[in-house]
């Protein structure tokens, strides 16, 4: 049959479709489909499914099914296959100081006191300014996202720098607005500090990736005065606050001698427990203060790995986590640490509590991969967006292969997870829904880019090595 065009309309010949092409009109497109060995959910069910995919489409997991089902309805534009792998949340870094990432390893082996006034500090007046604190963070994201992080909660100068860093790569974070008494290279007291860091927040409103925090560096670095700006500031904003809390038995003597209370209980008279605040560390609390956090429906940040480098001590995590406190985990910055690690921080998170309380179920495997997911996202007011994998969440997901011979046979992968893998098992990264990391390839971080970055800042830092 001869073709011709008539009125706008083909008219050609006609052809029969098979079987094949007519089902394959019936299946809904998405942007990809992840099949996994595994999928971990960290739903309110604590779901392991298996022989799962996650769809995703335009940003977001739109539905998670049985492997054969979702080939049957749907139809991909990329489809990734892990038949080896468990699929899990995108890990949430708590607490850090990405620009610290550059200071990794100068001051080790101190007490946290000695550590800031006579090594850390010092070397931030002379180093800190805008282009190192976006250099470091880009150095700090791409260890992160190589580890399975997906989003990070960061304290620190010049924010506006490590949101570039952000950008960049690809990240979701976080980040505080510094708020200190004292000058720095930054800001010169602590109504400058707010100013630019209100700056700094309506810069980047209009990025999904990126959410504010008010972040007061400490009890014994802040004002009443300033504490209460704070308190109203947050109000008006809504926004989070992100503090250091009872990290030290000095910072609690300081208090009482000053003030004459413990800094909780100083926070408490100015108004500032409540259910946006997220305080680091929480290593020296007594039983009444515990309660004050669950009452108030604050959340803490456990950071096992610094505290114990800083020798702070041990945090009561099991007796928290018993009051029903919301406990994240984070690693401090990499110069207290010395790794943006999450692989480490739950399994050490998980020994600690056994040893301590001298109990096996003190933390669980699974209640290890929540503080690192679904309770960091609810500390940060996002646990509807993301923590866990549920349909109508951004897609932020890690992919671990579970078949290494160094960490097979694996029978539980829970407790693979926590006890037997480490970050070297990471594969991919997505960040919602795009492809991040993948076997050692970032999607938007250049490997001689982060090399320049290390010859350019190390040089400058040496100096100041303990």
């Amino acid at each position: 049959m001869k073709a011709s065009r008539k009125r706008g309309f083909f008219i050609g010949t006609i052809k029969t479709m098979t079987n094949v092409e007519i089902s394959s009109l019936a299946l809904q497109p998405v942007d990809l489909i992840i099949d996994a060995r595994w999928v971990a959910t960290v739903d309110a069910n604590q779901s392991l499914l298996a022989f799962y995919s996650v769809v995703i489409h335009q940003h977001v997991i739109v539905d998670v099914l049985p492997t054969t089902d979702a080939h049957a309805r749907y139809s991909a534009g990329s489809v990734v296959a892990l038949g080896e792998h468990v699929l899990i949340p995108g890990l949430i870094n708590l607490h850090t100081h990405t620009p610290m990432t550059l200071m990794r390893g100068i001051a080790d082996d101190l007490p946290l006191m000695v550590w800031l006034n006579a090594h850390i500090w010092p070397a931030e007046r002379a180093i800190v300014d805008e282009a190192y604190v976006r250099d470091a963070s880009t150095l700090a994201c791409a260890e992160m996202l190589s580890g399975g992080t997906t989003c990070f909660s960061d304290m620190y100068f010049y924010p506006q720098a490590t949101a570039a860093a952000v950008v960049n790569t690809g990240m979701r974070a976080s980040l505080g607005l510094p708020v200190l008494e004292f000058p720095t290279n930054y800001a010169k007291d602590a109504d400058d500090y707010l100013q630019k860091g209100f700056d700094a927040h309506d810069s980047w409103r209009g990025n999904a990736l990126i959410s504010s925090m008010i972040a007061p560096h400490a009890p014994y670095t802040v004002s009443n005065q300033t504490f209460e700006k704070v308190r109203v500031y947050a109000e008006q904003l809504n926004l989070n606050i992100h503090t250091h809390l009872h990290e030290t038995r000095e910072e609690i003597t300081q208090s009482e001698t000053q003030y004459g209370v413990r800094p909780m209980q100083r926070l408490l008279d100015l108004g500032l427990l409540g259910p946006n605040l997220i305080a680091a560390h929480g290593v020296h609390l007594l039983e009444h203060e515990i309660d004050l956090l669950a009452e108030h429906s604050c959340s803490i940040v456990h950071c096992p790995g610094s505290n114990l480098k800083l020798a702070s001590g041990i945090a009561p995590v099991a007796a928290l986590l018993k009051a029903r406190v919301n406990v994240g985990l984070g690693t401090d910055g990499a110069a207290s640490n010395n790794r943006l690690d999450m692989f480490a921080e739950m399994r050490l998170a998980a020994l600690l509590a056994k040893g301590v309380c001298e109990d096996p179920l003190a933390i669980t495997a699974h209640h290890a991969l929540q503080m690192a997911t679904i309770n960091a996202a609810k500390a940060l007011g996002l646990e509807e967006k993301i923590g866990s994998i549920e349909v109508g969440k951004q897609a932020d997901l890690t992919a671990v292969k579970l078949s290494d011979f160094n960490i097979a046979p694996c029978y539980d992968p829970i407790s693979h997870l926590i006890y037997a893998c480490g970050r070297e098992n990471v594969t991919h990264t997505w960040v919602a829904g795009e492809l991040r990391y993948s076997h050692g390839i970032f999607a938007n971080i250049e490997p001689i880019e982060l090399k320049e970055i290390i010859q350019t800042w190390q040089p400058k830092l040496k100096q100041y090595k303990h």
